[in-house]
């Protein structure tokens, strides 16, 4: 039997065999519907057609601006020989990590214990049981030193598992079940008393982070080093509490800051973040920019400018990068309905070839070509734009590396225009338009956050437009159910994970404290109990609901959680964030309990991976600061807002604001009380009240800006 249009073809290696992605929604799946592999999604079809072959699934896992995934794709995936001899022996699996990370988050840990190395594209070879066997990452097409050919690797599995099948499925199972061993070990069991928080636990933390910084490029590590939002939320927390300790976490974050907003890893023309340097001094960017990254680096510059800076990095320059980064976001990822797109790819596709970063570098002929010699020659030694380049001969990125002086500030404001305006005319990279819940949510707590404190009420429409849509789109409220992706308005696909419900629940919960809007409490609400009710089974947490069999059989048949961070915060840290936050809202002990389990991930981590684990830590330090609850009580008037204004500006670790409010939008939770405002009012003569508590417990209350402000000075010492 042939295939149409493939005449030349061998015979089709099972009926109606064909490359099955067309339809897929994802633009990474659709990206490889050309492809002559006869890709399958994943899913229970996928492995069964394993099992009545009696063939291994060979499983692809990428994101669409991977550009490696991009480079293995065209070298392997689009050759027609390397395409059939895959289609013959193995039913091939493709899988958006960004639709799927617990798929990605399990064969990942098999990929980096079989081969020691981890990364995208992931390269995994499954029993039709979805046991891994072997694994590995990138393979070139031809044999490079220490690296085998990918079909030197197709050959050797082929041929073990024709020759070698009882040991092949033997060791699948061995590595199954230490998988197993090992989720058991780190259950976390939500059933039982917490253990009580060190305060000394964080400033050793800050110890351990300073052993392993890089003072004189700022961040942490080595070469390639990524922007490490949470650890920085973590020390702004640390250093708005005294202790012996502050100092250090001040001076660390205000390092990190600086020499990520002055160098390369920042767009310097839009403003936007990279998803990670290739150089330890931050000079040459992995160009994609990321959702999830934007999000986290907004927040984390608006606490700075909260916290007030320091001598390294001001606040007027942290407020700079922080509405630079969110006018990026809303420029150039807002999609309609108001949700915000995923990524944006690496790659710029130039005459049908892929080439990384080619939107964004530069040489000393192109500056010229817009700016003429004189400003170019200034310009290039301002950026650090030379002849020999930095990025493959092909150009340089703009990397100041340092602050401006007013000289070269003045030159900068004046060709900034003309620079941006030269590029945006260049091939654009390609934007993944699929809608992540969870990121959503980080990018609703950061635009609501920057709105109040720079005083952007577009942000804070933003923020509302967003979670109008994942309230419409993504949140199935009969059923109790968020789903973890969109496109194009409608949801499909897997239920949300731990880190959807628990990100929704956060960037919620922010929204509320700057609106008043209780639709935004209740939802956030909402999706805190349902998180509480999906991912907790016999009194342990996991960060997914059994959405797939193969998931299960392949970490041992046992339920599995993630305790370290990742490119974002783990979902056990941010549904601890998330409850801390809701007890401090409703006074539920309950929920305060189980906050207090989770944050027992944290001693066997703070000093030994303080890196992985910044929002357990950050978490743990608005635990310890109370945190604090602020109600802000009476009608609606110029001398209320000025109290509520007072508390969305102070840095107190953790702090949650409840505002009475008479306007909420015509939702359908309009009228919903909020616990922390229950038998709090005003004054006699009507004017506005704050209450600032603990534990549902508050002091006198408050009816000035400035009084509020010595007592939460009092309140976080």
């Amino acid at each position: 039997m042939t295939l149409p249009g493939h005449a030349d073809r061998p015979e089709a290696p099972w009926p109606g065999a064909s490359n099955a992605l067309g339809s897929e929604p994802s633009a990474y799946l659709r990206q490889h519907a050309g492809n002559p592999v006869f890709w399958r999604p994943f899913g229970d079809a996928a492995f069964a057609l394993a099992a009545s072959r009696d063939v291994p699934v060979f499983l692809s896992i990428g994101y669409a601006a991977c550009h490696w995934c991009h480079v293995m794709a065209h070298e392997s995936f689009e050759d027609r020989e390397t395409a059939d001899y895959l289609n013959a022996h193995f039913v091939p699996v493709k899988v958006d990590r960004e639709e799927r990370p617990d798929v990605d988050s399990v064969y990942m840990a098999a990929t980096q214990a079989i081969s020691g190395e981890g990364g995208w594209p992931m390269s995994v070879f499954l029993t039709p049981d979805g046991l891994a066997f072997h694994a590995g990452t990138y393979f070139p097409p031809v044999p490079l030193p220490g690296r085998p050919s990918f079909r030197n690797v197709l050959e050797a599995v082929h041929e073990a598992w024709v020759e070698r099948r009882d040991a092949v499925e033997q060791n699948a199972r061995g590595l199954a079940a230490s998988m197993g061993s090992a989720q058991l070990s780190a259950a976390v069991r939500l059933d039982g008393p917490p253990e009580t928080l060190d305060a000394g636990l964080l400033s050793e933390a800050v110890g351990a982070l300073a052993r392993s910084e890089d003072p004189d490029a700022g961040g942490f590590g080595t070469a390639p080093k990524f922007p490490p939002s949470a650890v920085l939320e973590f020390l702004i927390r640390h250093a708005a509490v005294p202790s012996d300790t502050v100092e250090a976490a001040r001076d660390m974050a205000g390092r990190a800051l600086a020499a990520m907003a002055r160098s390369a890893l920042r767009d310097q023309l839009d403003g936007g973040f990279a998803r990670y340097s290739v150089t330890a001094d931050w000079s040459v960017p992995h160009f994609e920019k990321m959702l999830y990254d934007n999000a986290q680096l907004l927040r984390v510059y608006t606490h700075w400018v909260r916290l007030g800076g320091n001598p390294v990095i001001g606040a007027a320059e942290a407020a700079e990068v922080a509405t630079g980064c969110a006018d990026w976001m809303l420029a150039s990822l807002a999609l309609e309905g108001g949700a915000l797109a995923s990524s944006l790819d690496a790659d710029t596709v130039v005459d049908g070839v892929h080439h990384e970063g080619a939107a964004y570098l530069w040489t000393p002929e192109t500056l010229s070509e817009v700016l003429g010699p004189g400003d170019a020659a200034a310009v290039g030694a301002l950026m650090n734009v030379s002849p020999e380049g930095t990025v493959s001969g092909l150009g340089s990125p703009l990397h100041p590396g340092r602050a401006f002086g007013e000289v070269e500030q003045a030159l900068w404001e004046r060709v900034r225009p003309a620079l941006l305006a030269a590029r945006n005319q260049r091939n654009q990279p390609a934007r993944d338009n699929k809608v992540v819940a969870g990121w959503n949510g980080l990018a609703v707590a950061a635009l609501a956050e920057a709105g109040a404190v720079m005083g952007r009420t577009d942000y804070v429409d933003a923020a509302e437009d967003i979670a109008t849509y994942l309230e419409r789109v993504h949140w199935n409220a009969p059923d109790r159910l968020l789903t973890r992706v969109s496109h194009e308005s409608v949801a499909r696909g897997i239920g949300g994970l731990l880190e959807d419900y628990a990100f929704c629940a956060e960037g919620l919960f922010a929204l509320y404290a700057v609106t008043g809007r209780t639709r935004w409490y209740a939802l956030a609400e909402s999706l805190v109990l349902a998180a509480a009710d999906r991912f907790v089974e016999d009194g342990k947490l996991a960060d997914s609901a059994g959405e797939s069999a193969q998931v299960f059989n392949a970490q041992g048949q046992q339920t599995s959680l993630d305790p370290f961070d990742n490119a974002a915060p783990s979902g056990a840290s941010a549904f601890a964030g998330a409850l801390l936050s809701y007890a401090a809202y409703s006074g539920s002990h309950a929920h305060r309990l189980m906050a207090g389990n989770i944050l027992g991930l944290l001693p066997p981590l703070a000093v030994r991976a303080p890196r992985v684990a910044g929002w357990l830590l950050a978490t743990a330090q608005a635990a310890l600061a109370g945190p604090v609850e602020a109600a802000v009580v009476g009608p609606a008037s110029p001398a209320r807002a000025e109290l509520h204004a007072s508390l969305l500006g102070s840095p107190s670790p953790g702090m949650v604001v409840a505002l009475q409010s008479d306007d909420d939008g015509g939702s359908p939770a309009a009228g919903v009380e909020v616990p922390l405002l229950q038998h709090r009012s005003g004054a006699a003569d009507g004017s506005p009240r704050v209450y600032l508590c603990r534990d549902m417990v508050c002091e006198r209350p408050l009816q000035t800006a400035a009084e509020v402000e010595v007592r939460l000075a009092a309140m976080t010492s």
